[in-house]
């Protein structure tokens, strides 16, 4: 597959074109940025690519047969929906869209273009979480009952440059909610095997003068009966990612990358998996997203993985919007429909 990239920051760089080193049938031979210091760091990184200024004009001379959207999150919508109707499949890192309306136009358009459509959804390649998916379906926990995901962070990544800049405005995608929250929503649904949520909860906080979040306390229920809850924060004194997951038979603690399961007798078992040290573009997970992507695109529009992939992008973005919508109404419980 020849394919391109959108928006050739450090994301990119760093993470997502070493991801597409490792696929064999594929070859990224064309950039688009409009900044010229990452067209010039594109040139530097890939032996004979081809950049462009303009989006529409890349699409045009280049014809890829997929892009892959890395430009931050205000942007995601008008890049994928120009390639969408370019005829390329298109992998968009995360958020797929910053509304329900754009998120639906943009399946709606793939649906008739008869074309892949994807986000990135690189946590579930982290060994911590595949080891507690695995233990899951192994019903090694049995019915979960609760789960907790915590991610502190010290400050936004990126910050002081211009990863920073864009997640600390309202206009660009910021905020702690769809920087981090996508993040733990997808992972959550995934963990509990496409589970529905029925009620969201939330508390949301924001620096003096600064129109994004980012403290967020989330309570979500499932259908299934199981209690969640989320905590995000760009204040706390160090960076941690932790979780806590409990069923009927036994418990799951992950912090960091390892992974301890502790029966009810009270046996425990080590579960962590060797993982690289963490970084916050996790170059080490792409690679599987890329394969999924390219797997996605070989079966055909209606593959399993798109459509599974599509369903927990959708659950993100309604906990996110319900998530804001009961903060504003001080906290009070939503239920769906969370969206029209």
């Amino acid at each position: 597959m020849r394919g391109a990239i959108s928006g050739f920051g450090e994301v990119a760089a760093r993470a997502h074109l070493a991801g597409w080193r490792t696929r064999e049938n594929v070859a990224i031979g064309a950039i688009h940025d409009p900044i010229s210091e990452r067209r010039h760091e594109a040139i530097r990184l890939i032996k004979n690519v081809r950049v462009y200024d303009d989006l529409e004009l890349m699409l045009d001379g280049e014809a890829p047969d997929f892009v892959d959207v890395a430009s931050p999150p205000g942007l995601h919508h008008e890049a994928a929906r120009a390639a969408l109707s370019a005829g390329a499949h298109v992998l968009v890192e995360k958020p797929l869209a910053l509304t329900l309306t754009e998120f639906d136009g943009l399946a709606q358009i793939a649906a008739e273009k008869r074309r892949v459509l994807m986000c990135v959804h690189n946590w579930k390649y982290a060994p911590a979480y595949a080891a507690a998916r695995k233990a899951i379906e192994a019903s090694r926990l049995g019915a979960i009952r609760f789960m907790s995901i915590d991610r502190l962070r010290t400050e936004p990544a990126g910050a002081g440059g211009a990863g920073g800049k864009w997640r600390a405005s309202a206009a660009s995608g910021g905020g702690i909610l769809i920087d981090h929250g996508w993040h733990v929503f997808y992972l959550m649904h995934w963990l509990m095997g496409g589970d529905s949520p029925v009620s969201v909860s939330a508390r949301l906080e924001s620096p003096d003068g600064v129109d994004v979040d980012d403290v967020a306390d989330v309570r979500i229920r499932f259908a299934s009966g199981a209690l969640t809850r989320v905590h995000l924060s760009w204040r706390a004194p160090v960076r941690r990612t932790s979780a806590l997951i409990y069923g009927d038979h036994a418990s799951l603690e992950i912090e960091g990358d390892r992974v301890l399961l502790t029966e009810r007798p009270g046996k425990v078992e080590d579960l962590s998996v060797a993982d690289i040290a963490d970084d916050s573009y996790h170059s080490a997970w792409f690679g599987g997203v890329a394969e999924e992507f390219e797997q996605a695109v070989t079966e055909g529009t209606d593959s399993p993985i798109s459509k599974r992939n599509l369903a927990e992008a959708r659950v993100a973005l309604m906990l996110i919007d319900a998530a804001r919508k009961s903060s504003i109404n001080n906290g009070v419980g939503i239920e769906p429909p969370f969206s029209l």
